[in-house]
């Protein structure tokens, strides 16, 4: 990731974002106070998510996450500062991506599938988590700490959380490189196969960009990412 970061395209791409999110900014003070209560959800997500590929390869045969220290919970082990800042600067970002050797696997397919599918089920198992602990603060302290200026940050903050995890969840799902969704489509059809795989492996990024630029990715995320948070929230609500 570091290494695109040095092509002048992307780095263009990447100040039209900047851009695009703080042109509909109307007050600094709460885009500050919004950033506070997220960045928890952030921190949470990317770390479990790239915790999930690191275990699941280390069970599978690979132990080059583990040699590396990123089959840890410590978010130190998988926050990349890089992109911890433009996740919260221009809503686009990502973690330290766990290196994974297929060699290792028994079953090369079945276990680069299971690798690529474990970060989004591990921020779906944790936007259920927390839609739990909600659920647990309203039953059983209702409004002595949800009616108090501390609770209702604290339900923010959980609910943040909820929507950052589906976000990387659906994101990541898109079936454009270097996301895990290419990964899983990758191994599903076998694409490794096709003449034109690593055109698009390598050109995956730019695609990426032009995506988000032009909207594309958030006409898909939001009425996901809204449908799944309301089917979660309903389960317990």
């Amino acid at each position: 990731m570091r290494g695109l970061l040095k092509n002048p395209l992307i780095l263009i791409f990447i100040g039209i974002l900047a851009w695009h999110s703080f042109s509909g900014i109307q007050s600094v003070g709460d885009w500050f106070y919004s950033m506070i209560l997220t960045l928890p959800g952030i921190i949470i997500g990317l770390s479990l998510h790239e915790f999930a590929h690191a275990k699941v390869a280390n069970m599978l045969g690979d132990d080059v996450p583990k040699l590396q220290g990123r089959v840890s919970l410590n978010p130190a082990a998988h926050i990349d500062i890089l992109g911890l800042f433009a996740i919260i600067f221009i809503g686009f970002g990502w973690g330290k991506p766990v290196e994974i050797n297929p060699l290792n696997f028994k079953h090369k397919r079945r276990d680069s599938f299971l690798v690529s599918i474990a970060g989004v089920a591990m921020n779906f198992i944790v936007a259920v988590i927390f839609a739990f602990i909600i659920f647990l603060i309203v039953k059983f302290s209702g409004n002595d700490l949800v009616g108090t200026g501390f609770g209702e940050s604290l339900i923010r903050v959980l609910q943040y959380t909820i929507w950052i995890n589906l976000v990387l969840m659906v994101f990541n799902l898109l079936p454009v490189p270097p996301l895990d969704g290419f990964g899983i489509v990758t191994e599903i059809f076998n694409l490794e196969k096709y003449s034109w795989y690593q055109t698009a492996y390598s050109n995956g990024f730019v695609i990426l960009m032009i995506l988000l630029i032009f909207d594309v990715v958030s006409k898909i995320l939001t009425p996901a990412v809204t449908s799944i948070y309301g089917f979660i929230m309903n389960l317990f609500f």
